[in-house]
């Protein structure tokens, strides 16, 4: 087997008959096979999965969890992937859909005449359920190699979109930091450039759907518990790497923490934010002017600030006044 593409879903009726239509449709002159990983959902989606399931009885796989299996899809991932047979893995949303059918053959080309890269990903066109103008992921100017060293930097890993993604199945087995992730994709990135160079092929091939129910809107950057999440996950990265890129990721994690003095749980909460706003100074070094605005807003007492502020403005004034009289 060739490929395995897994297609991840939960409560997708709206859009998984799309998906594997999209899936089916591929050309290839190689077996593929199709193993469609179900988080319990109970909107439908397992019903549609079935019927395509007995359709194409030599294609499609069910993985039929019994129960939720939780950590935001990530644990009915891994179990799919592991019951994948193929030497590639390509990646699929159940809200998504693929738009090229010779997708699968393009990728799979690419990574059989490129034997020391272990990823591809490829261009895709996003589209929002709100109606906001669609757009493409990747630039005109998108590099056509990247590394672990490019993956590694002070924001988020954002420009491979998943369904756009194919790589060698050579992870087994998952760090323990990994499961405790709710983001699977930006530490599998990490893991598999660990492997080799990641290549990208300039065509749009797929479609990302931006919609309520995708996993993309279960990111809270003012939830507490989602940065502490974040947190853990980069310093598992630093763990990971052997600490070779440090400095960058303590930068990293030091955004979550400037995050967190603005999170819902922690805005109010005084000697709690004091001792965030301390670890974001040490990890993030910012310059003067950053400091500056911490300290005054998230080290200084509320009273003390407010006095502060008070006998600011009145100096002003003063020099002000001073300065028409002369």
């Amino acid at each position: 087997m060739k490929v395995s593409v897994c297609i991840i879903t939960y409560n997708q009726a709206k859009f998984i008959r799309e998906a594997i239509d999209s899936v089916v449709a591929q050309q290839t002159n190689f077996p593929f096979e199709v193993l469609i990983g179900d988080d319990f959902s109970t909107d439908g989606t397992r019903d549609i999965i079935r019927e395509y399931a007995a359709r194409y009885p030599d294609l499609i796989r069910p993985v039929l969890h019994p129960h939720n299996m939780g950590q935001n899809g990530l644990f009915n991932t891994l179990d799919t992937y592991k019951q994948a047979r193929g030497a590639y893995i390509a990646a699929m949303d159940g809200d998504d859909y693929w738009t090229d059918p010779l997708k699968l053959q393009k990728q799979a080309d690419f990574l059989d005449a490129h034997p020391d890269f272990s990823t591809c990903y490829h261009n895709a066109l996003i589209t929002y359920e709100d109606g906001s103008p669609p757009h493409v992921v990747n630039p005109p100017d998108q590099a056509p190699v990247s590394t672990l060293e490019d993956l590694i930097g002070e924001d988020e890993i954002w420009f491979m979109a998943t369904s756009s993604v194919m790589f060698r199945h050579v992870i087994r087995d998952y760090p323990q930091w990994f499961l405790k992730s709710v983001s699977g994709d930006i530490p599998r990135y990490v893991l598999l450039a660990k492997h080799g160079k990641i290549g990208y092929l300039p065509d749009v091939m797929s479609v990302y759907r931006k919609n309520t129910g995708g996993t993309s809107y279960t990111d809270r950057y003012d939830d507490a518990r989602f940065l502490k999440n974040r947190i853990e996950m980069y310093e598992g990265i630093n763990q990971e790497l052997d600490y070779r890129f440090n400095r960058q990721l303590q930068r990293n994690i030091a955004r979550y923490y400037k995050m967190m003095l603005r999170s819902r749980q922690y805005r109010n909460q005084y000697f709690s934010r004091l001792l965030l706003a301390v670890k974001y100074l040490y990890l993030a070094r910012p310059d003067w002017q950053e400091r500056k605005t911490v300290i005054y807003e998230d080290i200084l007492p509320p009273g003390l600030s407010k006095a502060y502020s008070s006998l600011a403005i009145g100096l002003y004034r003063l020099r002000k006044s001073l300065s028409a009289k002369t």
